[in-house]
């Protein structure tokens, strides 16, 4: 194995650990806290932290044996099981960031019939839906012998054995991802737009408040004054900064080995290897980083696992002062009610 070879095995070793840990951080996450399992949100991104570990677990290994031999490491039914779960899995996790993003829209614009609109029962149903969608292909597929070894890829995934069948095998690689990614996509844009509009309306008028009442005050301090008017900047970009992420992310990881695995369709197109393991390599880096970009970064998780270390730790997590009213987990109460 050259140096390029063993530079991408130890960036897939890299992002294999980094999903284990964060996916099972944020399982862990949901288990602990009552307040998270009632959230609808908490079902989408349950589905999304499965659906990567599991990719992480199943998928990534092999492909990691692939790049280090340079040759199919399984045997021709795991192989073609693995692809299965591959085809399977990328799928239904492009479809929960949908779902979320569906939810983060009806939440925002729609906040005073949010609750009837998005119930845990319609989250469930989006979730059958997703796991309906995702195995339709992936049965065709195999009902067509298009799951293999695929060596561009050093992995088990969708593969044209007979050049006869390419046309049927381009229909289909066709649909699978304009009804996975581009279905997606769409649906991420359509409404993070619309979240987005409603967020910079909310700053626009909180600012319009701001700049009346620095009027008002003439006799503030101007570093106050400054001080108001960064955070009133900091809070025009923080909903266009995460918006991009949720978008961006997507895009980045995602699109390079679609576009990567369309333009292979075409017969005279031959894909060169270490950019075929780097797109595969970016598809994988979306399970490491799904967990930090929807979860593990925002407040209401930081204190769950603070909570989860300190109860490890067995530290105390009330002192005798009072009660701290900013936990807000059902589990974090009931030792308060305890202690």
């Amino acid at each position: 194995m050259d140096l390029a070879g063993v530079l991408l095995a130890l960036l897939l070793v890299l992002v294999l650990v980094i999903s284990l840990l964060s996916n099972l951080l944020v399982l862990l996450c949901f288990i602990y806290s009552t307040e998270i399992r009632k959230q609808v949100a908490g079902v989408f991104l349950v589905n999304l932290s499965f659906c990567n570990l599991l990719l992480t677990v199943l998928n990534m290994p092999f492909t990691l044996l692939g790049i280090l031999r340079s040759q199919q490491p399984l045997g021709g039914c795991v192989c073609k099981a693995v692809g299965f779960l591959e085809t399977f899995l990328t799928s239904n996790t492009m479809l929960s960031m949908a779902a979320l993003s569906i939810d983060k829209w009806i939440a925002v614009v729609f906040p005073l019939s949010y609750t009837s609109k998005m119930r845990y029962k319609d989250a469930v149903i989006l979730m059958g839906y997703s796991w309906l969608h995702s195995l339709t292909f992936p049965l065709v597929s195999l009902f067509y012998s298009w799951v293999d070894y695929n060596s561009v890829y050093a992995s088990c995934t969708l593969h044209l054995k007979e050049e006869t069948e390419r046309r049927r095998f381009t229909v289909f690689t066709i649909v699978f991802h304009s009804t996975s990614f581009m279905l997606s996509l769409v649906i991420l844009c359509f409404t993070y737009l619309k979240v987005l509009k409603v967020a910079r309306f909310h700053c626009k008028r909180i600012d319009i408040i701001t700049m009346q009442t620095l009027v008002l005050l003439v006799d503030i301090h101007p570093s106050v004054k400054q001080r108001c008017l960064n955070e009133q900047k900091r809070r025009r970009q923080r909903a266009t900064k995460k918006i991009s992420i949720f978008i961006g992310s997507f895009v980045i990881c995602f699109g390079p080995y679609i576009i990567t695995r369309l333009i292979e369709l075409i017969p005279f197109v031959t894909i060169n290897y270490y950019w075929g393991i780097i797109s595969k390599c970016l598809t994988y880096s979306k399970a490491a980083s799904d967990p930090f970009v929807y979860s593990l970064l925002r407040q209401q998780y930081k204190k769950v696992l603070i909570n989860i270390v300190n109860r490890i730790l067995k530290r105390d997590l009330y002192p005798s002062s009072g009660y701290n009213s900013s936990l807000d987990t059902e589990n974090d109460y009931c030792l308060h009610r305890t202690n």
